[in-house]
């Protein structure tokens, strides 16, 4: 399960609070989410603080975002090791 919520907005940013696992069918929710914000023309944050884990293809959505300037932060040490892994694979 991954609990998506609005963490903070200001001006033209918006920060989201992701809690739980970026697995299976939550990943194309986030990717929804985000594309909604992104396509509104705001910059977006991830705070990846409760984020426990990330199957391949929540690495893969992660990463393609972050290359799309999102920022993501808070991330604990093995689901940045998950990103770093991928980026450098």
């Amino acid at each position: 399960m991954l609990k998506i919520s609005q963490a903070g907005k200001a001006n033209h940013s918006v920060t989201l609070k992701l809690e739980g696992r970026v697995v299976g069918p939550w990943v194309g929710e986030l990717r929804q989410v985000c594309e909604t914000h992104l396509s509104e023309g705001r910059a977006l944050k991830l705070d990846l603080t409760d984020v426990t884990f990330a199957d391949a293809d929540g690495v893969a959505v992660l990463t393609g975002f972050k290359t799309r300037g999102v920022t993501l932060k808070n991330c604990s040490p093995f689901v940045d090791e998950q990103l770093r892994s991928t980026a450098n694979g």
